[in-house]
């Protein structure tokens, strides 16, 4: 699952400004995500708290202090099962959001002619879009002379990653991140595409690094269960409104922040199931966790509570809602500890990563 982004819009309770797809559910989401990155506001929707006023931080990608010089040719493996020659990593076309960060992040930003719609960080965004919704445009890719491209299992269609393919031009798959434990292994196949292994190791190491002093900020519980966080997908405009489960993606970041997914924990096996009373009700979150722009939506936290059954659960009648941007949330990618400590520090905002 890949999402877009936005300022973070809290409630009462908030402290912070600021895989292939599964069937047509999972394909609805998708598009909708994809039109989502086109547009919204950057001011704050609902919630009145004094942080949620604040200025929200740029949307930037932190590259490692010295751009790399690939060695190349390189032959790796591309996660479709073909073997794929890099000789040149001069023109290079991310086809997702998630794989633009680590190639920014990497030191590789100069030589990027292209970006997809869900790349929506601030050093990206005067590059040209080489996709509409969530399909690639072979021919706008083409039309760049790029010598590599980027792509992960959920880029379609197949046409089109066919027809860049049979222009000759190296396209490497990589498997999509699903969970944290799946970040060092993205880095490392895009840093081994790309001729920069040791710049790959440098930015793992930075990561997890990150991600580790994230998770020491996490206060211990002196007693009492953990939060229960539902992870809601919203797209109000499309009329989206989806339970996650315990494939949404966002399980392995809440138990890392110490909360419980409530969705997997009431019992839903699959990504997302429509939102009802009654499962919302069997999950009983203590807290709702959202995309900005699904947020923003919705009308803010105050149009959130209207959707059924939402106020009856702990988390709408205590206004408890964490909202992180949608360009990083699930990326899984360098900045996942930023994500992280937002997650922590508005699931404890008497205790959590001071950022």
């Amino acid at each position: 699952m890949r999402f877009p982004q936005y300022p973070a819009v809290s409630g009462r309770r908030a402290a912070r400004p600021r895989t292939a797809r599964l069937g047509v559910l999972a394909g609805a989401v998708a598009l909708a995500v994809a039109l989502g990155g086109c547009g919204g506001t950057d001011a704050p929707a609902g919630g009145t708290s004094k942080a949620a006023k604040a200025a929200p931080a740029a949307d930037r990608v932190e590259p490692l202090a010295t751009a790399p010089e690939p060695q190349l040719p390189v032959t790796v493996e591309s996660a479709d099962g073909t073997e794929v020659t890099v000789s040149s990593a001069d023109r290079i076309v991310p086809l997702t959001g998630s794989l633009s960060e680590i190639v920014f992040t990497l030191g590789l930003g100069e030589r990027v002619v292209a970006r997809d719609i869900t790349a929506t960080f601030e050093q990206a965004e005067k590059l040209p879009v080489v996709t509409r919704a969530h399909d690639v445009s072979a021919e706008s890719v083409l039309s760049l002379r790029p010598t590599v491209v980027l792509a992960d299992t959920t880029t379609g269609p197949t046409e089109a990653i066919g027809q860049i393919r049979d222009a000759g031009v190296p396209l490497v798959v990589v498997e999509p991140a699903k969970e944290l434990a799946d970040v060092g292994r993205r880095i490392d196949t895009v840093a081994a595409a790309l001729g920069v292994t040791s710049s790959g190791d440098e930015l793992k190491a930075r990561t997890e690094s990150r991600i580790e002093a994230v998770r020491k900020t996490i206060p211990a519980r002196e007693e009492g269960p953990a939060p229960r966080v539902a992870f809601l997908y919203l797209r109000g405009s499309a009329s989206v409104y989806l339970l996650g489960g315990q494939e949404s993606g966002a399980s392995s970041l809440l138990e890392a922040a110490g909360a419980v997914d409530a969705g997997k924990a009431s019992g839903l096996k699959k990504d997302f199931t429509a939102i009802t009373a009654e499962a919302l009700a069997k999950a009983a979150p203590d807290a709702i966790l959202v995309m900005t722009k699904g947020l923003d939506s919705v009308g803010g936290v105050d149009g959130l509570v209207k959707i059924p059954g939402i106020a009856e659960t702990p988390a709408g009648m205590d206004r408890r809602i964490v909202s992180v941007d949608d360009g990083v949330l699930l990326n899984y990618g360098p900045r996942t500890d930023r994500v992280l400590a937002e997650l922590v520090e508005q699931l404890y905002p008497e205790g959590g990563a001071g950022r």
